[in-house]
């Protein structure tokens, strides 16, 4: 059973369509296609506090770091990036990357990408006070 509805979540050139979520698994599992803008670097450092995350390069390329290690990941390369583990990626290329993104459990879904969006879509500059409670109610935390 498929509960997701068919929806792109953008946030600057960054989108997120996502295919099982969390009422789909109980909780188990929440997986999106990933879309990453050329020359983007998405998202900002950053950690989930309970939630392992999985990439799976499809098209393009990333490079992506996991702590100290920075890899570049090309189309059929993936990436595990243990909870608690400083991660971001970046678009290097001069064509989108797309990617499946797997979270586990499924603490990080589309509610989450649709208050960032919102934050971040609202006009002006970021409200950092306000994105900092977003990240915390879905347990990510940003690293310096």
């Amino acid at each position: 059973m498929h509960s997701t509805p068919d929806e792109l979540i953008t946030i600057g050139q960054l989108s997120m369509r996502f295919l099982v979520d969390g009422r789909d698994t109980t909780g188990h599992m929440a997986m999106a296609e990933m879309v990453v803008q050329p020359l983007a670097k998405v998202p900002p450092p950053h950690r989930h506090v309970d939630v392992d995350e999985t990439i799976h390069v499809l098209e393009g390329s990333l490079a992506y770091r996991v702590d100290d290690c920075v890899r570049v990941l090309n189309a059929g390369d993936y990436c595990f990036s243990p909870r608690g583990s400083a991660h971001y990626f970046s678009n290097l290329g001069n064509v989108p990357a797309r990617a499946l993104v797997v979270f586990s459990p499924a603490n990080i879904g589309p509610e989450y990408f649709r208050e960032v969006a919102g934050v971040l879509g609202a006009g002006g500059p970021p409200n950092m006070e306000l994105m900092r409670s977003v990240m915390e109610r879905h347990a990510l935390e940003l690293v310096s």
